[in-house]
């Protein structure tokens, strides 16, 4: 991407800035090839606040929801290890591995996610353990922006620089006494620089792994005046393809959380007609205070079954979105 420089050292820690803000993050998902289960891990460095956000997210087959959610607190930024999660760069741009070893809540109904203060209070808790080792199968895509002029994926008030990458996963999900072993695909990313989650007024990411070693990263993304990016790229035959158009119709539940996604892609040299159904929805949310005003964005994190030429495979659909006077900034575009 000339837009981007990807530098061998962003692979490892950044130095903070001096917003208050300043975010390190990184997150990876891996799904089974055999079987629906899977899920994704993320940890976000916020060491000018005191803090990171630790989040587990984990989808069962029978449906249930097993996660975590937590603030712990850091002293540095020298690392990626807190509340029990952690992330290790194996092989830089080539191999990294996570690992989660603590307390989870068991879900049998996920809508139990939209009273957080009464499932964390109430909630059954059982021990866990996550741990899966991503392998690069893929280039690296992103990096930080060549220049001022160009935005970076999220836009620059969500992130200085940001790469992701599509690869092999393998591991094993421990909920209580059970055990679900993790032999497919996922994807990673990793992004640094100042952020809040409301700077995103409302966007829809996809994210998907196929058997065939294909898959892909689309998002369209709108801002508070209306303009839309679209950006993204379809993995085929191990290289990527950077996006030029993409379409998104969204089926919705009664409860306003997306269903059904039919997405059509462009690239320079095809066009491809995606579905998504999603299979289990985590309704989130993050709450933020800020000038006397408590600010709220639906973060809808979807583990998703995908269909692309005849192939089935499995990922994520992530609507975000911020909250004005009770209504979801994107719904029901």
């Amino acid at each position: 991407m000339s837009d981007f420089i990807m530098r061998p050292e962003d692979e490892f820690m950044h130095a903070p800035g001096a917003s208050i803000n300043f975010n390190e993050s990184v997150y990876t998902n891996g799904f089974d090839i055999s079987s629906p289960v899977g899920g994704w891990m993320r940890l976000g460095n916020r060491v000018n606040e005191g803090y990171s956000e630790l989040s587990v997210c984990l989808y069962l087959p029978d449906g249930r929801i097993a996660c975590q959610f937590q603030r712990p607190a850091i002293a540095d930024n020298t690392r990626f290890d807190a509340g029990g999660l952690s992330y290790a760069v194996v092989e830089p741009l080539k191999k990294v591995s996570m690992t989660f070893d603590g307390e989870m809540l068991i879900l049998d109904d996920p809508n139990a996610l939209r009273d957080p203060k009464k499932l964390f209070a109430n909630g059954t808790k059982v021990p866990g353990r996550v741990h899966w080792l991503l392998e690069a199968e893929s280039p690296v895509h992103g990096g930080e922006p060549v220049n001022d002029s160009v935005p970076t994926m999220y836009g620059r008030d969500f992130s200085l620089g940001h790469f992701n990458q599509h690869g092999r996963v393998r591991g094993e999900i421990k909920v209580g006494a059970e055990t679900f072993a993790i032999d497919g695909r996922g994807w990673r990313d990793h992004s640094w620089g100042p952020r809040y989650w409301q700077a995103i007024y409302f966007y829809r990411l996809f994210v998907a792994n196929f058997p065939n070693g294909n898959a892909f990263m689309l998002l369209k993304i709108t801002d508070t005046a209306g303009v839309t990016r679209r950006v993204g790229v379809l993995l085929v035959d191990g290289q990527y393809e950077d996006i030029l158009d993409m379409d998104v119709s969204t089926q919705w539940s009664e409860q306003k959380d997306p269903r059904r996604v039919d997405i059509g892609v462009r690239t320079a040299t095809r066009k491809a007609v995606i579905t998504a159904e999603i299979i289990t929805l985590a309704p989130l949310r993050n709450r933020r205070k800020a000038n006397g005003q408590t600010l709220e964005s639906r973060i809808a994190e979807g583990f998703t079954r995908f269909e692309w030429d005849g192939c089935q495979g499995y990922g994520m659909t992530e609507y975000i979105e911020r909250i004005e006077d009770g209504k979801l900034a994107g719904y029901p575009l």
